[in-house]
């Protein structure tokens, strides 16, 4: 039985070698057709007369010390027609006044158009416009998390498109020029619905008025954040941009995310009572695009960039990365039906076995896989040689892979020009199987425990790092999130 599980194990290791090679090939390829592309180009994408205007919505949950640098980011990014809608989800530190101060605003009186999304929401409380700013919008709620403020703000915005984005979290000023130009220029007969963009680390770097100069992103000096830069990298720029070539993406960052807002009211909004709302919705769309039969697509664009904080310790990671897969495990389980049904073309038949058997039950069958192997030792019923084998590919191909990333970082971005930087992601990614990989093994096996037990979904708690984002907080500590 051990030697047949270990067999099974031998041959699971390899096919998920071998797939993410495929990736990794197909997101090179990609990566440097994008790079070729020139800033004309998107300067002729924020002056066509086709570039349709945009809401970009901003849920905040106790952001006192870093939502007035985003919100300033927002205000002067490069596009011609945008509203920014903050929506304050009951937080309990200042991040109502620190708003409503920073930017003069004044409580609208009066009906307020909303936009018709059928999902119920917390009340709201008041709505207020920046007299400074005309298109800045600041919605203060009762709490409901973040997919009930999404929705809020989805409501109340007026354009055609709309962008999700963390509180935390600040633009490269062409950010969102670059992430719609796969809409602007969306061939006839071709739908754009969704994009994505990469999220990067703000942990390191200074960002000064809303925004971080160009050459100015440092690589932090606390290993935690580095070792998360480097699944970052691969993250966004291997696992979406593969699957994004094929259309099999099942994953727009909540961090920075742009949706065609018909077709997110058609599918009911965001989800509420999950942690997982960015891919529950992003799922949902195309299982409405497969139903319709529409030939509409999601797309993840390299270069758009969202810089924000990561934790800086293991403490508030662990509780983020249980989190994270609580969430994939709700997601899934809500659309198990798409699981291998040709229903749904290359989605149910490639996409969610993808996230089910690698990204899903990954950590499940890795631990499964040492402890076969120990016992199988003792027993002496396991082949020792198949064993080191088996235990070396499974130490080492995720060391490799984000090797890899890091140098599609260097041929396709290079947002880290430093040499010294470029050479410690590297270290950093070699060393990851001794270290960081099992933890965050043991922490996804935790998070699919947890899953199992029926664990409520929450926002969780982050504990913003005074000064990163580029603004002091006010004199009282800040609450955790």
């Amino acid at each position: 039985m051990v030697s047949w599980l270990t067999q099974g194990l031998i041959f699971y290791v390899v096919a998920v070698t071998a797939f993410y090679f495929v990736l990794f090939v197909i997101a090179a390829r990609q990566l440097r057709k994008e790079s070729g592309l020139q800033l004309i180009q998107y300067e002729d994408v924020l002056h066509s007369t086709f570039t349709p205007p945009l809401s970009i919505l901003v849920p905040a949950f106790n952001e006192e010390t870093g939502i007035v640098a985003s919100t300033r980011s927002l205000l002067s990014i490069h596009y011609q027609e945008f509203e920014v809608i903050v929506i304050n989800d009951g937080s309990t530190d200042q991040t109502r006044d620190v708003m409503i101060n920073e930017f003069a605003m004044v409580e609208l009186k009066g009906k307020v158009q909303w936009s018709g999304l059928q999902q119920p929401t917390q009340p709201v409380k008041g709505i207020y416009r920046s007299m400074r700013h005309p298109n800045l919008f600041f919605i203060d709620k009762e709490n409901g998390g973040k997919s009930d403020a999404l929705n809020v703000g989805i409501n109340f915005s007026k354009y055609p498109y709309f962008v999700s984005l963390d509180g935390d979290s600040v633009l490269d000023m062409d950010a969102l020029i670059k992430v719609m130009k796969p809409i602007v220029e969306a061939r006839p007969g071709e739908e754009i619905i969704a994009t994505g963009g990469s999220v990067g680390i703000a942990n390191g770097s200074q960002i000064s008025s809303g925004h971080l100069a160009a050459g100015a992103v440092a690589l932090s000096r606390n290993r935690i954040v580095v070792m998360q830069v480097i699944e970052y990298l691969r993250a966004f720029l291997m696992g979406r941009m593969g699957l994004s070539k094929y259309n099999l993406l099942l994953i727009v960052s909540g961090a920075f995310g742009v949706f065609k807002k018909s077709w997110v009211i058609e599918a009911g909004g965001y989800e509420v009572n999950t942690v997982g709302e960015d891919m529950e919705l992003v799922v949902r769309l195309h299982r409405l695009v497969k139903e319709k039969k529409s030939k509409a697509r999601i797309v993840y664009i390299s270069d758009p960039v969202c810089w924000t904080e990561v934790p800086e310790n293991l403490k508030v990671l662990h509780r983020q990365r249980t989190r994270w897969h609580r969430g994939l495990f709700e997601s899934l389980w809500k659309h198990k039906k798409m699981f291998l049904n040709p229903r749904y073309g290359t989605i149910g038949l490639i996409s969610i076995p993808y996230f089910v058997l690698i990204e899903l039950l990954g950590p499940v069958v890795e631990l499964l896989g040492y402890l076969c192997i120990l016992v199988g030792y003792f027993l002496d019923v396991v082949n020792v040689q198949y064993a080191i084998i088996l235990s070396i590919v499974m130490l080492l191909y995720g060391s490799l892979l984000s090797m890899g990333a890091v140098l599609l970082e260097e041929w396709g971005l290079h947002k880290y020009s430093r040499l010294s930087d470029m050479s410690r992601l590297f270290l950093f990614a070699l060393s990851e199987a001794f270290w960081y990989r099992p933890l965050m093994t043991l922490w996804r096996f935790e998070g699919f425990l947890q899953a199992l037990s029926g664990k409520r979904a929450d926002w969780g708690e982050m504990t913003r790092k005074s000064g990163i984002m580029g603004v002091k907080p006010p004199n009282n500590p800040p609450v955790a999130k």
